[in-house]
């Protein structure tokens, strides 16, 4: 998806996890993606750069999509849909 879709989502669940270190952001998103209706969209905000490859690799790795990155000032906002 392209930065302009990524904007335009319905967010089922936004997780703030800026300030946190790894893997801090990938916790905080395995504890709240049960909260995310199934096809849902979660974004997670995280300030470490080590979450841009962890969190896509673990959304493919248990079934969910990763629909994109925006980077923002100083942090980044990651998309995954809820697949199982």
């Amino acid at each position: 998806m392209d930065t302009g879709e990524l904007k335009g989502l319905k967010v089922d669940k936004a997780v703030d996890a800026r300030g946190t270190a790894c893997p801090g952001p990938l916790l905080e998103a395995k504890r709240a993606i049960p909260s995310v209706p199934m096809g849902g969209v979660m974004e997670v905000l995280s300030s470490d750069e080590s979450t841009n490859s962890d969190l896509p690799l673990w959304a493919k790795k248990v079934g969910h999509e990763y629909l994109g990155t925006i980077e923002d000032a100083g942090f980044w906002r990651i998309f995954v849909r809820r697949g199982k």
